[in-house]
């Protein structure tokens, strides 16, 4: 798109949202600063009035080439963004975890435009309007897409909370039970699966404020307990109290969390 386009799309009212004009006003610094790179913020960021009307399209934007659907992906998200605020609300809580808990993270735009744990994270919210309100195909047909463009596979039916971080995101799985309460920090390679073809209730509830490291199992209809920490590369099996760190394969509960909430201070170390 040409500079005039972009010129006139920074005077599109922001409607006093704080987070949107700080993402416009990173934007347009990169603009001025990678020119070739223009084109794309004008694109994904500076034509568009609101915050959820810019996340409709970068989102499905990221899945169209996976999909002839394109339109439709966007009506979408903008139906289910309009239908439940809650749904940006938690994504707004999401966008300031990653800026106060990632050090890779130097601007709101930065997730926005290319941070796939985020984005993931982003559809599966919608997945789960879509299941909640009787549109299951249409759940897992994103769910689907989800999966193969991030690699990130979370079933429709899991409830996730707010001021969630998804670090690196590789490889994460939840599956149709588990539960993921506020302020959960998880990095990549981590599963919260059933121990086997058990129906029902199968699935584990991380409670808010843990620490999940990266390539953690937790397996089955367990309780991670509230700022709890999870060691890299465990694979847990059994409850784990609140305010306690465990670690190894088979887990085991090794002392108290050092710190009042581990999904904030992101100290791996047990």
């Amino acid at each position: 798109m040409s500079n005039t386009t972009a010129g006139t799309s920074n005077a599109i009212s922001t409607n006093s949202d704080p987070l949107w004009e700080t993402l416009r006003a990173r934007a347009r610094i990169v603009s001025s600063e990678e020119p070739s790179l223009a084109p794309l913020l004008d694109e994904f960021v500076l034509i568009h009035p609101t915050f959820e009307k810019a996340l409709a399209l970068r989102l499905s934007a990221k899945l169209v080439y996976h999909s002839e659907r394109g339109g439709h992906l966007h009506d979408m998200f903008s139906e289910a963004y309009e239908s439940d605020k809650s749904i940006c609300q938690n994504v707004r809580r999401d966008l300031e975890a990653i800026m106060e808990r990632d050090p890779a993270c130097d601007s709101v735009l930065t997730p926005f435009l290319w941070f796939k744990g985020f984005q993931a994270l982003t559809c599966h919210r919608v997945a789960h309007w879509l299941w909640n309100n009787n549109r299951q195909h249409f759940a897992r047909y994103l769910q689907s897409m989800v999966s193969e463009v991030f690699a990130v596979d979370i079933h429709p039916a899991a409830r996730l909370g707010g001021g969630i971080l998804l670090d690196h995101a590789t490889g994460f799985v939840a599956g149709e039970t588990a539960v993921i309460e506020d302020n959960v920090s998880i990095l990549h390679d981590v599963t919260l699966g059933g121990t086997g073809k058990e129906k029902g209730d199968r699935h584990p509830k991380v409670r808010r404020g843990v620490l999940i490291g990266a390539g953690a199992k937790i397996l089955g209809n367990i309780e991670i307990g509230e700022c709890s920490k999870i060691g890299a590369g465990s694979v847990v099996l059994q409850s784990v109290p609140p305010h306690s760190t465990a670690a190894g394969v088979p887990a085991v509960i090794i002392g108290e969390a050092r710190e009042e909430s581990p999904s904030l201070t992101m100290d791996h170390c047990i």
